[in-house]
């Protein structure tokens, strides 16, 4: 399972395409909780080009007073990629029914990344770091 409810996930994260190897994204921010869930990205400035926000059990996000774009990925239970929707902007929804998880990163992020429906993620430590 790509992401299990209650699995210890500790230490650093990156999101990797299985199917690949490259690395999507270096630094993975979970939300998990019901708080973290609903308060996602809502006060930052912005996200760093690495960075990206998991936000699980979850089919679809809102923009609504947010202050930039951002990609974002809509994956199966297993990791597989479902939907990616590019620059979206603030005030716009999007939604992927039957997705279990949704990745939100900086705008452009995968605007270079050879990223596709069917492709499997996952989460793995992030040995770069001490």
């Amino acid at each position: 399972m790509f992401l299990e409810k209650g699995r210890d996930i500790g230490g650093a994260l990156m999101l990797r395409n299985a199917s690949s190897g490259e690395v999507v994204a270096g630094h993975v921010e979970l939300a998990m909780t019901r708080a973290a869930r609903n308060k996602g990205l809502l006060g930052r400035d912005a996200l760093a080009r690495d960075h990206a926000l998991l936000i699980a059990p979850c089919w679809s996000i809102h923009t609504w007073f947010m202050r930039f774009p951002i990609d974002v990925i809509f994956l199966a239970r297993d990791g597989r990629v479902m939907k990616t929707r590019l620059a979206i902007g603030p005030w716009r929804m999007a939604l992927a029914r039957g997705a279990y998880a949704v990745v939100e990163l900086a705008a452009g992020a995968l605007a270079n990344t050879p990223l596709k429906t069917g492709d499997r993620l996952e989460l793995v430590p992030d040995l770069r770091k001490p």
